[in-house]
């Protein structure tokens, strides 16, 4: 756990450009007003690191989160928020759907488009932030879901689960189970979004859907296993490899290309791991598939804007 912001060891005056500074690094661009702004701003926020996926909490005064047409055309990574306010209610506004969200209740937010978010006196809220590209789904599936998330026999399991996550995970920071809880997490939210939809309108991309969970899933658990193939993917699961084409374009996916970035992602977590530092990444290149170190470099590249030998230069950094 990284605690990025703790407004008691800081003067008043400087509270509110720390707080602002400590979410844009842990979300994404949005404005930022308190409830009382000259009186006593407070907030605590705390960080978890879950593979790919990450879990945010704020707690403190009372605060108005907007994120405007501006803020969008700025940027950000692309991603899903699904969270639960712990403590006190909120108010969250998005695609013209306005929700009180209560102590124990859940709200989806789509953090690549405008929203607005508040609450007054003190509040708390937690949110699971997930990229799109891992979470898979289509954005009418997302869409619809969203509108109905108590509706899902899932919702109170999710609940559940989001809630206790922090105190769980808080032991297992830095290691592989941690990677692994988030994986879990992020296909439970997948289970959750795809039963929420509409039935009568996503009752076939919802079967699908849970298919493409179980292959992905799989998939990721043996991604340095180099018989991975289409071939050996579509018969684990009774299909045949022309459908499980159909099933990743359904998705806007390349198989081909989504393989290659998930080994990616796995390469890039071992190069920064410490305790591989003295293994060479020719060898962990080797490891996740890629036999031709020019190869690997290139796409490493191309993905993550630096060479493996910087990327593992620049985690490595005290």
């Amino acid at each position: 756990m990284a605690v990025l912001l703790d407004t008691a060891v800081l003067p008043k005056q400087d509270r509110a450009e720390a707080f602002y500074a400590a979410m844009m690094s842990a979300s994404v661009p949005s404005r930022v007003e308190h409830e009382d702004p000259s009186g006593d701003v407070h907030a605590r926020m705390d960080f978890w690191r879950l593979g790919t996926p990450d879990l945010f909490r704020n707690e403190g005064s009372g605060i108005r989160l907007v994120r405007t047409p501006k803020h969008v055309r700025i940027g950000g990574p692309e991603r899903l928020a699904l969270a639960v306010q712990v403590i006190g209610a909120g108010v969250f506004s998005q695609g013209g759907a306005d929700q009180r969200v209560r102590t124990g209740e859940l709200m989806l937010v789509d953090l690549t488009a405008p929203y607005d978010f508040a609450w007054r006196g003190r509040g708390a809220s937690q949110a699971f932030q997930i990229d799109y590209e891992d979470l898979g789904l289509s954005v009418e599936t997302i869409r619809a879901a969203a509108r109905r998330l108590p509706s899902s026999p899932l919702y109170d399991l999710m609940l559940h689960h989001l809630t206790l996550l922090p105190g769980i995970i808080s032991s297992l920071q830095g290691t592989e189970s941690a990677d692994m809880v988030g994986t879990a997490t992020t296909q439970l939210v997948r289970a959750l979004l795809t039963s929420a939809a509409d039935d009568d309108v996503q009752q076939r991309p919802a079967m699908s859907d849970v298919l493409f969970t179980r292959i992905t899933w799989y998939a990721r658990q043996h991604l340095a296993d180099p018989d991975l193939t289409p071939a050996r993917m579509a018969a684990e699961h009774n299909i045949s490899v022309r459908y499980l084409y159909k099933l990743f374009a359904e998705q806007h996916l390349s198989l081909e290309q989504w393989l290659i970035a998930e080994r990616l992602k796995g390469a890039a977590r071992h190069l920064a791991d410490p305790a591989n530092r003295h293994r060479s990444i020719a060898a962990i290149a080797a490891h996740w598939g890629f036999l031709d170190p020019g190869h690997f470099t290139r796409r490493f590249r191309k993905a993550h804007g630096m060479t493996p030998r910087e990327w593992r230069r620049t985690t490595h950094q005290p």
